[in-house]
């Protein structure tokens, strides 16, 4: 069978009834992927690769959990490697680092250059629309979203950091992630 013609539904198909070589056309396919969103987050190659490793020993038990209504393959994975990164720089960093996360500043992940070009350009692009709908958020519902989303942290962390209710935080964090479902629609 030439997995490498397979889409990425039937290789997870094939994963959940133990198939090594689908495990390994789909790691083929998106380790670079997963490898630079953890990258992206803990930068550190090591631990970079250890996420990829745990993202697809993942995928190698959980393959019945993809649901492509939800999304594509890459965005799933994505997923689990942004979670699983947070997970570990929440182990290994101070909870009172610097507060404030500039979105502006945040980077493109770093796609490899052996990637299709239109799917490069088409996650730029994605990219772009949402920094530009993040731009539209007012400052403190863009830091809290920025605490939440870039150094993991929970509500009550972000509360206490920033010295504000905790239902203030939540209430911040909830319209900031309305205003961003109603911009990004199309999405």
């Amino acid at each position: 069978m030439d997995y490498t013609r397979l889409n990425d539904e039937t290789l997870l198909r094939l994963i959940g009834q133990a198939d090594e070589n689908a495990l390994s056309e789909l790691y083929d396919r998106y380790s670079r992927l997963v490898f630079s969103v953890a990258l992206n987050t803990l930068s550190d190659t090591g631990r970079a690769e250890e996420v990829t490793q745990d993202v697809f020993e993942r995928v190698w038990g959980k393959a019945h959990t993809y649901n492509a209504e939800h999304g594509r393959m890459a965005t799933w994975l994505s997923s689990i490697a942004r979670h699983r990164s947070i997970d570990i720089y929440r182990q290994s960093h101070s909870r009172h680092e610097d507060l404030q996360v500039t979105w502006q500043d945040m980077e493109a992940i770093d796609i490899p250059d052996d990637q299709n070009v239109e799917w490069e350009l088409d996650l730029t692009q994605r990219q772009h629309r949402i920094r530009r709908a993040v731009a539209q958020l007012p400052p403190e519902q863009k830091q809290a979203l920025g605490m939440a989303f870039f150094q993991g942290r929970s509500h009550s962390e972000i509360a206490a950091a920033l010295g504000e209710p905790i239902g203030t935080v939540k209430t911040r964090i909830r319209l900031a992630m309305g205003k961003l479902r109603v911009l990004l629609q199309d999405e």
